[in-house]
């Protein structure tokens, strides 16, 4: 290593920097693989009066679903509300060309549920938050690339 390289740890780096480095990964990316075409997908559920009682936020990129987030309001769990949201995002990442959905979930959070929606495990941290798990889920998803397109908005009524 030469002598006049320094490695300091940045607790405030800039965002030039940071841009910087994800430049380069991108760089080295593109010699492996196609673009990733990266593209956020979010579905919302919100009552009548228009408030957000639910949600999934998410991307899809190299023909997968990466389903980041997904809520329910307490008061409506149980009743189909993230069923819906899900499915709702697993049909539009397959009109985007998307033929796998892959999601992570803590021991405390939602895996059964996932499992009931056909997600099936590929991976366990352990002690992660301390004294629990995080598991890895994955799903193919049937009829990727076929059908129409829905449209910008889907609208969930929750009674």
């Amino acid at each position: 290593m030469s002598a006049d390289l320094t490695i300091a740890l940045e607790p405030r780096p800039s965002a030039a920097d940071c841009e910087r480095v994800l430049d380069g990964v991108r760089s080295h990316n593109r010699r492996h693989a196609a673009p990733p075409n990266f593209a956020p997908l979010a579905v919302f559920a919100r009552d009548a009066g228009g408030t957000l009682v639910g949600g999934l936020v998410g991307e899809t990129g190299w023909e997968w679903l990466h389903v980041q987030l997904l809520w329910v309001s307490e008061s409506l769990r149980g009743r189909g509300v993230g069923r819906r949201l899900l499915r709702s995002a697993e049909a539009e990442a397959a009109t985007r060309g998307c033929r796998q959905a892959y999601l992570d979930t803590l021991d405390f959070q939602a895996r059964p549920f996932y499992e009931r929606e056909g997600y099936t495990l590929f991976g366990v941290q352990d002690d992660y938050p301390p004294g629990h798990q995080r598991f890895f889920l994955h799903k193919p998803l049937p009829g990727a690339g076929a059908g129409e397109r829905p449209g910008p908005f889907i609208i969930l009524h929750v009674r």
